[in-house]
């Protein structure tokens, strides 16, 4: 009878203990779920090695991994909650998931995972552009010709022209130096000079021939110096800029001072030190051919006034009348 009792007492103290023991286990956990794709591009061809990052308020860190040969990527073992999912690739825009809940247990397949060609970056060098600019500038501006004859390319019809480059400011000036019309002028100033007997060269055709060289060597160190050489030290526009607008008088004005104050090719008024140093230069190698009777510094002064009042002169023609006889200047 004792012994009944004691089995009873022990299967009851087991029963108990199985009792507590069941009820101590942790309750089962909810079932993890799964994102997977396929990274695509636009032709439906598979991208491997494209780099996929999972991020959510879940997730203590961002998951990172690399779409395989096929394709193919997938994040497992993720807890309930709203995920996102960022693809990027070279050469490809980057791709972003809208947002994406996962339930206990639930397997999301993303589909439509293609990735974009990246739009091409294209850069234009300002430098470049400019340079393109001023070229077609210089162009129109050789065309210009007072009566569709007399060159007349140093003038600007327009308020906001493009730096010339130190390639352009020769070019321009050796244009102008080789022109047909240009021997023509400095043949007429060579018959003026002969009948005035000036400089002091002898008369008769070889009289005449230096007197041409003399002009010719004059203009040519004129516009070479103040239109090419100490414009591109200086960084200065040697050109007219026509004002066009405005009073008379404010016309005069800005055609009187252009000798002395010019734009820089920073668009900045400054003093004319291109035009001032070439006609000074110019003047000054004069002496090196001219008669011995006519040299010294009266000849260099002397010739600095004339061109001087010739360059105001001829300011004052280019705004108030070369403008109507220079079809492609007005145009």
């Amino acid at each position: 009878m004792r012994m009944v009792r004691i089995s009873q007492l022990l299967l009851g103290t087991i029963a108990l203990a199985a009792s507590l023991a069941a009820q101590a286990v942790d309750p089962p956990k909810p079932e993890a779920g799964r994102i997977t794709g396929t990274v695509t591009d636009v032709n439906d061809d598979v991208l491997s090695e494209a780099n996929v990052l999972l991020t959510g308020p879940g997730l203590k860190d961002p998951q990172k991994v690399l779409s395989d040969d096929n394709g193919f990527f997938a994040f497992n073992g993720l807890a309930p909650g709203t995920y996102h999912v960022t693809i990027t690739g070279p050469d490809f825009a980057d791709w972003n998931s809208p947002d994406i809940v996962v339930n206990q247990g639930q397997y999301v397949i993303l589909t439509d995972c293609k990735l974009l060609i990246a739009k091409a970056v294209t850069t234009v060098s300002v430098a470049g552009s400019q340079v393109e600019i001023a070229t077609e500038q210089v162009k129109i501006e050789e065309t210009q010709r007072v009566f569709g004859v007399i060159p007349n390319f140093y003038v600007v019809y327009d308020q906001n022209p493009v730096p010339l480059t130190t390639k352009l400011k020769f070019h321009l000036a050796l244009k102008t130096s080789i022109d047909p019309f240009t021997f023509f002028g400095i043949g007429m100033l060579a018959a003026m000079n002969q009948a005035g007997d000036t400089p002091d060269y002898r008369q008769g055709w070889i009289g005449y021939a230096e007197r041409y060289g003399a002009a010719t060597a004059d203009g040519f160190s004129d516009i070479m110096l103040g239109g090419a050489i100490l414009p591109s030290l200086l960084h200065q526009d040697p050109r007219y800029y026509y004002q066009g607008t405005g009073t008379n008088k404010s016309r005069t004005l800005h055609a009187l001072a252009s000798p002395f104050v010019c734009r820089g090719d920073n668009g900045k008024l400054q003093p004319n030190y291109s035009s001032i140093g070439g006609d000074l230069g110019s003047a000054s190698l004069s002496n090196l051919y001219y008669p011995p009777s006519n040299r010294g510094a009266g000849l260099v002064f002397e010739n600095l006034a004339l061109t001087t009042g010739e360059r105001m002169l001829s300011s004052l023609l280019q705004e108030f009348v070369l403008h109507r006889i220079t079809p492609k200047g007005k145009k």
